[in-house]
């Protein structure tokens, strides 16, 4: 009779051993952002090119992506529909240096939303210490999606208001 208890609890905690690290796309996210940043501009890499896009974020970013990408920010060489976006949607910018510092601490599940919280020094080639030493912050929501985590939106912070990318995305969808 023990037995059966016994065995119940260790598959639970196998389970949760397990489970899915709700910071493993973010990692690649940032991974591509990192080498992007260390690179030259031929080298650039999109984290939405078909495998990340697919791999990485969840159904409902994906769409509200393909509907602003009918909204190029500037034109395509193959005419292609392009990005939407004329900037680094996770530094939140067209210039910076080599990310220094970056840190990811994932938050605690609410509402089947893990906020993982990303910070990093993105001006650090520049000479004066305050914009040398300071922290950018970005947060994204990830979510489980077919027993995977994959990323829901992104927020940057500015001044401790947070926006939202999948909100931009339906902004320039509607031509706004």
């Amino acid at each position: 009779m023990r037995t059966l208890p016994l065995l119940t609890a260790i598959l639970l905690i196998s389970q949760a051993a397990y489970a899915a690290d709700p910071t493993e796309p973010v990692n690649a996210v940032m991974k591509v952002t990192e080498d992007n940043w260390n690179t030259a501009d031929s080298d650039w890499k999109s984290i939405f090119d078909a495998d990340p896009l697919s791999r990485l974020f969840s159904k409902k970013f994906q769409s509200a992506y393909a509907e602003a990408a009918k909204h190029p920010a500037y034109e395509t060489e193959n005419n292609a529909p392009g990005d939407p976006f004329g900037y680094d949607v996770v530094t939140s910018s067209q210039d910076g240096c080599p990310l220094k510092e970056v840190k990811t601490v994932p938050g605690t599940p609410k509402n089947g939303v893990t906020d993982v919280t990303v910070t990093f020094k993105q001006w650090a080639c520049i000479d004066d210490p305050e914009v040398k030493d300071s922290v950018t912050e970005v947060h994204f929501d990830v979510i489980d999606e077919g027993g995977k985590p994959v990323i829901d939106d992104i927020h940057r912070v500015v001044e401790n208001e947070r926006d939202s990318l999948v909100e931009e995305m339906q902004s320039i969808a509607k031509g706004e």
